[in-house]
């Protein structure tokens, strides 16, 4: 039986890869770290089953700044392959937390290749979880392995550090290291916090009369949307090839968050419209679906008229220096392993939104 061990276990991507994991057969085993709070909420459904908890499923403390901790890990563990997943990865953020980014994911990333070197784990197979914002200021259309970086931010500065030392450690310790470069990657299990999970459980709140208004900053900015349980798969692959290589993993279109906006209000039966400009533009109702709606909030009594203003704007969400557009070219891993993506842009909206109103409705199941 393989052995996995991940990191940010809890998170989405790790909550995912963890079941595809467990379906093909392996011992898995997440570093937490010490909380006085539960945080197990999207691996609940496993945590929680006697007939997987210690026995193909463990937790452990440690923590990616606790160099300690992972050489601690490494010897009791002796994983085939690692993930290394867990991060401050949301991008605003890391503009007022540079200094904590840079530890978790730059360092963090360096101190785990270090601790393999110095455990002499040679065999272990290692996955780092690089981004697209590593392209930043774009410097070609679409963005592939080769195209040059350009961070806007000190998440995507922190990511980079990570991508070299990868490169570096690979190259220089014969290390099997390889870095996913993964595009944006979305599911209900999203953190609350991320553009696109704000919008569908606003959404889902509005229409249920627990929200009035769903506030955003930059509408024009453009991503290479996709379903994350796709790219988890895809994370895999990249460690069953024979030699440690760099992956872009991307649905090779691209959308503006105002189309978001649009999708995921038209799934509950709104037609959103804009009036005004710049910082005072706002999103309006131009029509209802009404039997759409009452799906949706399981009544038919809801508080939304045409012309009701639903979105607005705040300049306090948007960022120092902004990324415009990102969209990826997936080819090699394609070619190298046959890696496609199989759900698009509307229908991942509407997996989002769906899964935001039957939570809103009631005690949801995971998903």
């Amino acid at each position: 039986m393989k052995k996995a061990l991940i990191t940010g276990i809890t998170g989405q991507d790790g909550s995912y890869l963890t079941e595809i994991l467990l379906e093909k057969g392996y011992e898995v085993h997440g570093i937490i770290r010490k909380s006085s709070s539960f945080n197990t909420a999207r691996i609940d459904h496993l945590y929680r089953n006697p007939e997987i908890l210690n026995k193909t499923l463990f937790l452990h403390y440690g923590d990616l700044i606790d160099p300690s901790s992972l050489n601690r890990l490494l010897e009791k563990i002796e994983p085939d392959e690692i993930y290394n997943l867990a991060a401050q990865s949301h991008v605003k953020v890391s503009f007022d937390v540079p200094d904590y980014t840079a530890q978790v994911d730059a360092l963090g990333t360096l101190r785990f290749l270090d601790a393999i070197r110095e455990t002499g784990l040679r065999r272990v197979k290692f996955y780092q979880a690089s981004t697209s914002e590593l392209f930043g200021k774009v410097q070609e259309v679409p963005q592939r392995e080769t195209t040059p970086f350009y961070p806007r931010s000190p998440y995507g500065v922190a990511k980079l550090f990570a991508y070299w030392t990868i490169v570096n450690y690979r190259e220089a310790y014969d290390i099997y290291a390889s870095n996913g470069i993964l595009f944006n990657h979305e599911s209900p299990r999203r953190g609350n916090t991320f553009v696109t999970k704000k919008i569908t459980r606003e959404i889902s709140r509005i229409i249920s009369g627990q929200s009035e208004r769903l506030v955003l900053g930059n509408l024009e900015a453009k991503r290479d949307w996709g379903f994350a349980p796709e790219y988890c798969m895809g994370m895999w692959q990249i460690l069953q090839q024979d030699v440690a290589d760099d992956f872009v993993l991307a649905t090779g279109e691209t959308h503006s968050v105002r189309e978001f906006v649009e999708v995921a209000f038209s799934c509950v039966g709104v037609e959103i419209g804009w009036t005004g400009t710049g910082a005072n533009e706002k999103g309006v109702v131009l029509s209802l679906d009404a039997e759409k709606m009452a799906r949706q909030i399981g009544s038919d009594k809801f508080n939304i008229n045409v012309g009701d203003v639903l979105v607005g704007l705040s300049e306090s969400y948007l960022r120092p220096t902004e990324v415009d557009l990102l969209i990826g070219d997936a080819s090699k891993a394609r070619q190298t392993f046959g890696w496609t993506p199989k759900t698009g842009f509307e229908q991942l909206v509407k997996i989002m939104v769906d899964a935001d109103c039957a939570e809103m409705r009631g005690p949801g199941s995971h998903f």
